[in-house]
């Protein structure tokens, strides 16, 4: 199950997503980048980033976030064991979604070349367009979909 995420969320999401080996990046990381549970709580209320999470049996699974304001996939993140269920690429279109709702057409993100990631968006009809993104990683680069 797909539903928007919350601030009572973050404690899970922010494990979830300091538990990845592929485009890990620490608490203390995120909060050098800006990216802190009052920073993420602020751009949710002001309507320009937008939080799912996935969900079974009540635990969740995964979680992605939106940011409308340069129509990106800003984070989106499985627990280990639950990859493979489908919950990524529903996570995915929900993201996709939003975005073309707030007047998108074009949707980005940015993902490491070399990475599960960057074959999982190919093989749901993103593009990689060859431009580098390497806020986040060195071989970073820029997906896009129509």
């Amino acid at each position: 199950m797909i539903r928007p995420g919350v601030l009572a969320d973050f404690p899970e999401i922010t494990r979830i997503r300091t538990a990845v080996t592929e485009n890990h990046l620490s608490i203390e990381q995120m909060a050098e980048m800006g990216i802190t549970h009052e920073s993420l709580d602020g751009d949710m209320r002001a309507g320009h980033l937008a939080c799912w999470v996935s969900t079974e049996d009540n635990v969740i699974t995964g979680f992605s976030m939106a940011d409308q304001r340069n129509g990106t996939v800003f984070a989106l993140f499985m627990d280990i064991a639950h990859e493979g269920k489908g919950h990524g690429t529903a996570l995915l279109a929900t993201c996709e979604d939003w975005l073309r709702q707030k007047g998108h057409a074009e949707v980005g993100l940015s993902t490491e070349r070399n990475s599960r990631a960057f074959r999982f968006y190919l093989r749901r009809g993103w593009h990689d367009t060859g431009r580098t993104a390497g806020r986040f990683a060195e071989d970073a680069v820029l997906m896009k979909t129509l």
